[in-house]
């Protein structure tokens, strides 16, 4: 008998991507660029990268048995979550805060499918969360904004 995992990379999947949901909710709801909006935000750079890494540990173990097709399927699926999380980051990072709606609004219809009636997420969970990419995009190269538009 093997050894089951209870947190599989499908599984972490579903929930970034309800994390996702919620804080698209959230920063709908709020009507200006605050603190929260932009922790808010890079919560979801987060969630998308968490989205990504799952992505890929999914397609190695379907690679592992020989199924190129299956993983190459599966990669471009997903596709949309590395480059959005990608864009999302630069544009959080360098400010520009014109763009951000439209990357937002790009994001909807791949979490239309997911029901939130109740809010389930605690404020705890982003807080902190837009300095925590400003360190992390602080150790990256800089970026022009022609090259993610």
């Amino acid at each position: 008998m093997g050894i089951i995992n209870v947190n599989s990379p499908g599984k972490r999947r579903n929930q970034a991507r309800r994390t996702i949901a919620e804080a698209l909710r959230h920063l709908y709801s709020k009507g200006n660029l605050d603190a929260e909006a932009k922790d808010l935000a890079a919560l979801i750079v987060f969630s998308l990268r968490e989205i990504e890494q799952g992505v890929e540990e999914s397609a190695a173990a379907w690679e592992k048995r020989d199924y190129f097709r299956k993983a190459d399927q599966l990669r471009t699926e997903w596709a949309w979550a590395g480059k959005t999380a990608a864009a999302l980051s630069k544009v959080l990072s360098a400010g520009w805060w014109e763009d951000l709606p439209d990357l937002l609004t790009n994001l909807l219809p791949h979490f239309q499918d997911v029901t939130v009636n109740k809010l389930t997420r605690s404020p705890k969970l982003w807080q902190g969360c837009y300095a925590r990419l400003l360190q992390d995009e602080a150790s990256k190269s800089p970026i022009s904004k022609s090259q993610i538009c």
